[in-house]
């Protein structure tokens, strides 16, 4: 008897977990350099991390500003094309100016994660990131787009 009990909570567990996104943004902002200025253990943890071998207060300033992580998964396009991430984004100081950073893939990769940072001089100069937009490609095709509220 407990067996099936056991066995049908695995079924059931295992009918929630749902289908994996394509692509997944995290964001995170290092605004200042002491430690201890937040109650929240998690961002704390962040934040060193972040920090982690900056050893003088000028590298540690140059640490600050927007981090955004990219978690991406297609596995059934493997061997179909090169995977290429794009991430555009807009800052407070420049204007409508779109600025672009890409990372790529070979053909063979299924899934990735990739960090894209403004931080530092191009923090300090550009500002603060208003509305940015990521998009997954591979080969010529569009897999999937994410992007902010204040994107267009």
């Amino acid at each position: 008897m407990n067996l099936s009990y056991s066995l049908l909570v695995v079924v059931l567990l295992a009918a929630c977990v749902g289908p994996r996104e394509a692509l997944v943004v995290k964001q995170f902002q290092l605004r200042d350099q002491a430690p201890g200025t937040t109650y929240e253990p998690m961002v704390e943890m962040e934040k060193e991390r972040r920090l982690h071998g900056a050893v003088s207060m000028a590298e540690r300033r140059n640490r600050l500003g927007q981090y955004y992580t990219l978690l991406w998964s297609d596995p059934a396009g493997a061997g179909q094309g090169e995977v290429e991430l794009v991430f555009q984004y807009q800052q407070g100081a420049t204007g409508s100016l779109v600025k672009q950073a890409v990372r790529k893939f070979p053909n063979t990769a299924v899934e990735g994660k990739v960090e894209f940072n403004v931080i530092g001089e191009d923090y300090f100069k550009g500002g603060k990131v208003l509305a940015w937009k990521a998009t997954l490609r591979r080969g010529k095709k569009v897999i999937t787009t994410r992007q902010s509220y204040l994107w267009q």
